[in-house]
This record gives structure tokens, sequence and C-alpha cells, in this order.
């Protein structure tokens, strides 16, 4: 279905409808269907998610009998796109079929070891090199604490002077994105930065600032995120805006709410300073939903990607792109959910013509375990995604009779 037939025929009210779960999931067979229900209903209980997950982590480090067949078979396969960039070509291919982008993502996480992050980086290039053959994955995104010790880059943002050692590590951490990015650059593909922890975020976006300058001067390469459940975040997005049009280059902003907010608090309220994190819901929305209406609103300039699970976030850009009569294509914007969660948002608006993306992760289970366990927990808090997730798969098996 066309953008303009869209525009042409629904209100701004009606633009797209996420409860419509017959679209929604339409690319599972009923057996999927009710795999996928088993899942989240297990996951919906807390504590039994606390403990599956670190039973996983612990049966796979110390390779337990069947323990990786297991967590494949469940949560990896819901979560996670395939082990390599080849397996993954099935769900990639599944995801096209119904008008929706794949966004690559190595899901390796906590490296410490140079030889390690070497590794992360060649595997970053491998996944840009797969994405230029592809009409259907535009961009691949990257985690620098893939590329760089944690440690490293919270020194470097505590104003710490570094030791020789130091200095030729750092030196080998610009090399490493810059390589990326260049490459990115050359092959036609994008990349999005990941947003981490508050106590490193500012090296993170140093680093963000100094591609984006080389490489986002012709088209939008590089995307930094603005993680917006933090006080400063919409502020910073407005400052980053004003700094790129001084400078002359494009900016990419890939906007989520956040990752880490116990975390945040727990530190902030250990060591005695402010807590960075908004104090409520409905703040983090406003600064969501404002950064949104930003964006669109200098659309020529910035490169968006509503990277959020809330429904009506994507609701309200859908009905702002109507409004402002925006093509639902249009090739500054795209909306992105992640693998295996929030269905009803993605395909329905795929469905509407809206450029829409999964974030499909991809390696080895034991590597992807780190990732897993942050979906599970974040799917168990206070958001309620599981429950939701749930719910409207129930909805699903009930409308297909097999509920």
């Amino acid at each position: 279905m066309s953008a303009d037939k869209n525009r042409n025929t629904q209100s701004p009210q009606t633009v797209v409808d996420f409860s419509n779960t017959a679209i929604a999931f339409a690319h599972l067979s009923d057996q999927e269907l009710k795999k996928t229900a088993w899942l989240f209903r297990l996951i919906s209980h807390p504590w039994l998610a606390r403990i599956g997950t670190w039973l996983a982590l612990f049966a796979v480090k110390y390779r337990l009998p069947f323990a990786e067949t297991i967590v494949k078979r469940t949560v990896f396969e819901q979560f996670v796109g395939g082990t390599t960039l080849l397996d993954s070509q099935r769900n990639i291919e599944r995801l096209a079929a119904s008008g929706v982008l794949t966004v690559l993502d190595y899901g390796a996480e906590g490296k410490e070891s140079e030889l390690d992050f070497n590794y992360t980086m060649n595997e970053n290039l491998r996944a840009i090199d797969f994405a230029s053959r592809s009409p259907h994955i535009p961009v691949v995104s990257s985690k620098v604490t893939g590329l760089a010790r944690f440690g490293l880059l919270e020194r470097i943002q505590a104003a710490v002077k570094l030791t020789r050692d130091e200095l030729n590590e750092y030196r080998n951490v610009l090399k490493r994105i810059d390589a990326i990015c260049y490459h990115a650059a050359q092959k036609g593909v994008s990349i999005f930065i990941d947003a981490e922890e508050s106590w490193i975020q500012d090296s993170i976006d140093h680093l963000v600032w100094l591609m984006m300058k080389r490489y986002n001067r012709e088209r939008v390469v590089v995307y930094n995120t603005f993680q917006l459940y933090r006080t400063d975040r919409l502020q910073f997005l407005l400052e980053s805006y004003d700094r790129s049009r001084e400078a002359g280059f494009l900016l990419g902003a890939k906007l989520v709410r956040g990752a880490y907010m116990d975390k945040e608090r727990a530190r902030a309220a250990e060591m005695g300073y402010p807590d960075p994190i908004n104090p409520d819901k409905n703040t983090a929305d406003d600064h969501y939903n404002t950064a949104v209406r930003f964006c669109l609103d200098h659309i020529t300039h910035v490169a968006l990607c509503n990277a959020s699970h809330n429904g009506d976030s994507a609701k309200l850009q859908a009905e702002l792109m109507e409004r402002k009569g925006i093509p639902h294509n249009h090739p500054h914007i795209m909306f992105s959910q992640l693998f295996g969660m929030s269905d009803n948002i993605t395909f329905n608006l795929a469905e509407a013509g809206f450029r829409v993306s999964k974030y499909v992760p991809y390696g080895q289970v034991r590597d992807v375990i780190p990732y897993l366990i942050r979906r599970s927990k974040e799917n168990t808090s206070v958001t309620g995604d599981a429950g939701r997730e749930l719910t409207l798969i129930n909805q699903e098996l009930k409308r297909r009779g097999i509920g």
C-alpha cells in the first residue's frame, strides 16, 4: 500500500491502528504464536525471569549439557536474529516480506581485551558489507563498549590524566570507530551508535561528534542515541542541532527512552550526586515527544529514528507526519522496535506505508546472553512490556480460534 494512498484515504486520527493483531502477527504461524505466548507468560513473572536468566548465564558459562540448546530454542529464537549474519538471513527476509527493514546489531557485550575489541570491529565491518548487498538493511548498530574498555571511557569522562599506555589505547579506539564509520560511508550504509551509562556517555558523545562531523556532510551516515528518560538529554539534542548547523553537517538522532534507570539511580544515590533520570514517566514521555516534534520540525537537517516501544509516541509521529504532509517513506525518518517485541507497532506501521525497522541482534548464544538478560529485565520492569505483549498475543490467539 503506497504512502500516497494512505494520505488520501486516512484522517490523522486513523493513520495507523496498533490494536490490529491480525496485521501484527500475520508473519507468525499458529504454532509460532502459541510458542511466543508461552514464552511471554514465563517472562511476565519477574521472579521467574530473574531465576531463569541467572540459570541460563550460569549454565552457558560453565557449558552444562544442553544449556545452549535450551536457550537457543526459547529466548534466543524470540529476541535474536541468528548466530551469524547468514543464519539471520531467514529472519531478515521474513521481515522484508512484510515491508519491515532490518537494523543489524552484533550482540556481544562487555568485552575487555584489545583482541575482543578488534574482533568486534571486524564483525561490524562484515555486517556493513552484508548490509550493503541488501536493500532491506539500511543501518548497522554499534556499541562503543564493544570497541573500547569501559574503564578507559570512565577515566576520560572524569578528566583523569591518561598514562601513555592509555593514550595509545584511546588512539586504537578512535581508529576502530573511524574504520567502521568510514566503511559505512563508502558502502552507503548508516551507523547507529548506542547510548550507554551516563558516567561514560560524554566520552561516547565526543566520539560520535567527531564521526558525524567527518562523515555526515552529504548524507547522514552516523547517528547518536539520545536517552530521553535522562533530565538533560532534550537540551543536549537541541544543542547538538545548533552545533551541527554551525559546523556544517547533518545530525543523526536515534531517540530512545533508556535502559539503565535502576543502575543510574542506584549509582547517583550511592555517590551523592543528583539523580540523572526524570522524576516520573510523564516527564520522560513529555521530553521524548518534544524531541520527536523538534526533529520533524527540522527534518531537512535532522535524520530521525523513533526507536521506542511506546505506541503513543509512535502514533504522535505518524500523525504529525500526516499533518505536515511528510511522505511516509521519507529517507530521513525511520521507526524501529526490537526484534521479537512490539510487533503491533512495527507491522501496523509497515502496513500503513511507513519506513520501519526491527533492531535485529545476532551472535553466538554464549556471547549474546548479556543482551538477553537485559531484554528480560526490561520486559519485566515497571513498563509492563511483557504483560502488554501477552495481552495482544492472547487477543490474536482468540481471534484465530486457537486460544
